[in-house]
């Protein structure tokens, strides 16, 4: 068999082999091009993530504990020797990871005193600091560096960030003293200090400013009569004589993780790297960090939108492969004839299918190659997909060949008509679908998943149950429209009656499967980020249960009239939280012996209101929202953990619990499995209506304020939080006069835009977009494939009709009649298994680290029932346009020819 036969058959069929060709290059494009975008996409959302975060969350500190030196070697040798060492005990995957790093040997802040800080009547506590490289990322402003040469009776030289030294009163040449003081506070034993030199820093984002406490800051007094603390640099030679002398150090070493070094890819081997430097902490040291945090928050979302991607891709394979198979059909049969001559000639029952794959193989290996190389041009990482593109090569290399030897022998029968009864054959082949199909969704679903792998269960459930809806509505699909025929029959007219005939008998067999699975993917898609997008919103209110919340320490009880006042502000209610607290069988405080919980004190009515102005949808218990002050147990909503626990200890009735110092009897009123404003893994919590507290001296204090109003201005709101716990504070009943934390104020408008945002949704995205517009897409081309496989048939009867008198209005509406039962059966059932995979894979696919532990539920999605309509419309209307197209390059005479193949 000549290569130049092979090439002018290629030629002579060009469009079916072209056909072939672009689905070639469409699956190995995807193959190798999809993961590099999605890696991409990852990279991307990781390093976005890291550097919203504050860039000291990314260091992993080593420290020692604040006591005199053991060591025989000087303080800051000892450092420096670790400081390598500690990188090298490093795993691989943190070690390679590290960009920066810094190491620092300090003293204990000690009470330094001086004219120029008594003119002030400043009270000051200062910590010396040795760092190499301190003099590279900052400029001298006044005066000099300390001096590395040690001289004896020399006053200690330390030089200070030039802001933190004129809001204390000190300058170049400062003189003071530093030491010990006694119980009164006077300073005993004091050595001399010299301020000689006054710095700023090059970048004061540099992290080797991050140490703690740090060098650009003061650290203002945490109560009356406590002293502003502040760190100055000193050489390193005077440090180690302090250290020798015994004086009480600090080794810190920290190792800077850089954005562009942690691989999205091997984020698993970066946690496991932290947790082994967790575990394997060396003797004498304490570890820090907090990096693990964000990067698990992260490998959580990743690892469900791989599998997410896992299911789509699955779906669009899957529909590719079927497209293949039809075009490898389509263009047998049309070649039927061929072959039947080659065989009736001589030649052998392979004969065709030689024919057939030496000119396959002209063909496919080149546009595979192509589509491979193509997919190399997309940004991201490359992940391993040669064996696959190799194998998809292959297979559709086969495809022909496999085809042709399908080709039954002899002429071709009537093809238009169905059995009633199916043979045992495809009845077998039917029922080991359905129960395959069903076999897996049970083992999916009681196994589970691991989420981040492609699953071969996994992959092959969704299309399994595709096929085995494709089957089932193929068997339903006959008799409505014979039932259809046989009332047109009775009607005046024959397009009614031709049309409905026509379309019971049509063989829709694999075209109705690969549409099912094109539609069906889409529709999940669109199923599924609904339903993550309504979770976020419930996440939203989960947080935020109104339009702002403020969080804070303590606001005094006045706060509430003062954010009233302010604009926008239509309602605001309070809000206590405790955690930790312990159950109580009776008022004196006796332990219940029953975990530690979480307690929240809610205005039932002033919350119920807030979220209905918020336009919020809370379900407040009854027993929270219509509790009054009386006599008897209060009533409280508890999870079902500490309901469980208090009918075991048989409490439920009565038991108690404290709430800032007060103890407060309660009855079980209800269980609730989670509540706005708790976390969304809380587990154990106690729900009190705080309108139905009893009357005390003293009254609970409320930690967060619920704000209902548009337009809110959140830094008013920051304002008026601030100076309701100082105001609280200034009442004097905080002891000792404590510093309280400056509040946080959250919108509900800017959570739901985090949730949306950031981390990997970049991919979930993505993935939706890519899976709903390619399930559509090729949903359409398989419906054409559909039309083209019957439209000889069609054009022979359309032909024939037309010689007898069908006018061309009469033709349409019986193209229309013919094609639009399949269209409508096509597209409706490949919708159905869009809408029921969800809830199948969704307790498995581990979305809720999309919505912040909120579980994701899937729903019926009105909208769904709008979009199947308008797709249906617009498929049916792109089968009537290929119909149409493909009768205007047929000639009657074509049609009509004796012997014409159907």
């Amino acid at each position: 068999m000549s290569v130049g036969a092979a090439v002018r058959r290629v030629r002579a069929y060009g469009g079916q082999f072209l056909l072939l060709a672009v689905l070639t290059l469409v699956v190995t494009l995807l193959i190798s091009g999809v993961p590099r975008l999605v890696n991409r996409l990852a990279e991307q959302g990781l390093r976005a993530q890291l550097n919203s975060e504050p860039a000291a969350r990314r260091d992993i500190s080593y420290s020692t504990s604040l006591e005199p030196a053991t060591s025989r070697r000087t303080a800051m040798g000892d450092a420096a020797e670790r400081f390598d060492a500690l990188a090298a005990e490093m795993p691989p995957p943190v070690r390679s990871a590290v960009t920066e790093r810094w190491y620092s040997v300090e003293t204990a802040e000690a009470r330094v005193v001086g004219p120029d800080l008594a003119a002030r009547n400043l009270l000051v506590d200062m910590g010396l600091r040795a760092m190499p490289d301190i003099q590279g990322a900052s400029t001298l402003v006044e005066g000099a560096w300390p001096s590395e040469t040690y001289v004896p009776d020399r006053p200690i030289e330390v030089a200070l960030d030039v802001d933190v030294a004129r809001k204390l009163n000190l300058r170049a040449g400062s003189q003071l003293r530093i030491g010990k003081t006694d119980d009164k506070g006077r300073l005993i034993d004091g050595v001399p200090l010299v301020v000689t030199g006054l710095f700023r820093p090059v970048d004061r984002a540099n992290g080797i400013w991050d140490g703690l406490p740090q060098l650009l800051r003061i650290i203002e007094p945490q109560g009356d009569g406590q002293p502003f603390v502040i760190v100055g640099v000193v050489a390193q030679s005077p440090l180690n004589k302090r250290a020798a002398e015994g004086w009480p150090i600090q080794s810190n070493w920290r190792y800077r993780l850089g954005v562009d070094r942690i691989d999205a890819r091997e984020l698993d081997q970066m946690i496991d790297g932290l947790q082994v430097m967790q575990r394997n902490q060396p003797p004498g040291l304490s570890l820090t960090q907090g990096v693990d945090v964000p990067l698990r928050a992260f490998a959580a979302q990743i690892d469900a939108v791989r599998t997410l991607l896992a299911v789509i891709a699955a779906g669009v394979l899957a529909t590719l492969a079927g497209l293949i198979v039809l075009a490898a059909s389509l263009a047998i049969r049309r070649r039927r004839s061929e072959f039947a001559l080659l065989r009736a000639r001589g030649g052998g029952a392979t004969a065709g299918a030689r024919r057939s794959l030496a000119e396959s193989v002209l063909v496919v290996p080149v546009a595979a190659v192509l589509g491979w190389w193509l997919g190399t041009l997309f940004p991201g990482a490359p992940d391993p997909t040669t064996p696959y593109v190799i194998g998809v090569t292959v297979l559709v290399t086969l495809a022909l060949p496999l085809a042709t030897l399908a080709v039954p022998d002899g002429g071709a029968g009537r093809r238009d008509l169905i059995r009633v009864r199916p043979s045992a054959r495809r009845l077998t082949v039917e029922v080991s679908l359905l129960l395959l199909a069903g076999l897996a969704a049970v083992l999916l679903r009681r196994r589970g998943l691991t989420l981040g792998e492609v699953d071969p269960l996994l992959v092959s459930v969704p299309v399994l149950l595709a096929i085995a809806a494709a089957v089932l509505a193929l068997r339903a699909y006959p008799w409505p429209l014979l039932l259809v025929s046989r009332l047109a029959a009775r009607t005046r007219g024959s397009v009614a009656f031709l049309g409905t005939a026509r379309a019971g008998r049509a063989a829709v067999a694999a075209p109705l499967v690969v549409v099912v699975l094109a539609i069906g993917t889409a529709a999940f898609c669109a199923v599924v980020a609904a339903g993550i997008d309504a979770s976020r919103e419930r996440a939203a209110a989960q947080i935020v249960p109104a339009d702002a919340v403020i969080r804070g320490e303590r606001f005094a009880p006045d706060t509430i009239d003062e954010l009233g006042r302010l604009p926008g502000v239509r309602a605001v209610t309070r809000l206590l939280y405790e955690d930790d607290e312990r159950l109580a069988s009776d008022e004196v405080g006796t332990d219940a012996f029953i975990g530690q919980t979480d307690v929240l004190l809610v205005d039932g009515s002033g919350l119920d209101k807030v979220a209905r102005d918020s336009q919020v949808d809370l379900s407040i218990p009854a027993a929270l929202r219509t509790a009054a002050p009386g006599p008897g147990p209060l009533p409280a909503i508890v999870s079902p953990a500490v309901a469980a626990d208090l009918a075991k200890a048989g409490l439920d009735d009565s038991a108690f619990i404290s709430v800032q110092g007060q103890r407060y009897e309660f009855r079980v009123a209800g269980t609730e499995d989670s509540f706005p404003m708790l976390a969304a893994n809380a587990s154990r919590f106690v729900i009190l209506p705080w309108q139905a507290l009893p009357t005390r001296t003293t009254t609970p204090v409320p930690t967060s304020l619920l704000i209902a109003g548009d337009p809110l201005d959140a830094e008013a709101l920051r304002v008026a939080g601030d100076q309701g716990q100082e105001r609280y504070q200034r009442d004097g009943t905080v002891t000792g006069r404590e510093r309280m934390i400056g509040v946080t104020v959250d919108t509900r408008a800017d959570v739901r835009r985090d949730l949306g945002e950031g981390g990997a949704n970049g991919v979930l995205a993505f993935g939706f977009v890519a899976g709903a517009a390619g399930g559509t897409v090729l949903g359409l081309l398989a419906i054409a494939f559909t039309v083209l496989a019957g439209a000889r048939a069609r054009g022979q009867v359309l032909s024939r009709l037309r010689t007898l008198g069908l006018s061309r209005r009469q033709w349409r509406g019986l193209l229309l009649v013919e094609l639009t039962p399949l269209v409508a059966v096509s597209v409706l059932t490949g919708a159905l298994v869009g809408a029921v995979l969800p809830l199948l894979l969704n307790p498995v696919l581990g979305l809720s680290a999309f919505t912040s532990g909120v579980p994701v539920r899937v729903a019926f999605e009105p909208s769904l029932v709008a979009a199947v309509l308008a797709l249906g419309a617009v498929a049916l209307g792109f089968a009537v346009a290929v119909e149409a197209l493909n009768n205007r390059r047929l000639r009657l005479g074509e049609v009509l020819r004796l012997g014409e193949e159907s």
